[in-house]
């Protein structure tokens, strides 16, 4: 079970809210492209999301790249 105040993160947020998560060359922001409620890959990697632990589709603001990330590692802003 996700603590309530990640549930509630990821109730949140939606597309094209404004977002921002670490990386490990700082801080990237981006854009929230979509919710995902179902397994998918991106790039190769397989992105483990369901209805009971969505992911969103970001898309970073510097590079264009797109990833998935939990509402825990994502920042409104």
């Amino acid at each position: 079970m996700l603590p309530n105040d990640v549930i509630n993160m990821g109730t949140k947020l939606k597309s094209g809210d404004k977002v921002e998560w670490k990386t490990s060359q700082g801080k990237t922001k981006g854009k929230v492209q979509k919710k995902v409620t179902s397994p998918m890959k991106i790039k190769g990697h397989k992105v483990e999301a369901s209805k009971d632990e969505p992911q969103f589709l970001v898309k970073s603001s510097k590079t264009g790249a797109k990833a998935a990330h939990k509402p825990s590692a994502l920042k409104k802003v």
